[in-house]
């Protein structure tokens, strides 16, 4: 081959990578996109589960709370039935 078309050919390879990249990149920066929305989605689930969470282990707590209650004056009567017999 002479250094004319050797030259040519080093041309057309290289711009072929070029476009080859070019195709690479768009498709990055497609995923790039499809992956920030993918991010943004699981943030929202996470906050909205995290709030749905607390919402429960309040009441859990509030529950935990008015069993307490209830057991306390139960062992009052208790005592007070047991006294009397």
């Amino acid at each position: 081959m002479d250094n004319e078309k050797l030259l040519e050919l080093m041309t057309k390879m290289y711009s072929d990578m070029q476009e080859g990249f070019k195709k690479v990149d768009k498709r990055f920066d497609a995923l790039e996109v499809r992956v920030d929305r993918v991010e943004k989605t699981v943030l929202k689930i996470e906050h909205d589960h995290g709030e749905k969470l607390q919402a429960l282990f309040d009441g859990y707590k509030q529950y935990t709370n008015q069993l307490n209650l209830i057991e306390k004056e139960v062992s009052k009567h208790d005592e007070f039935i047991l006294k009397r017999l």
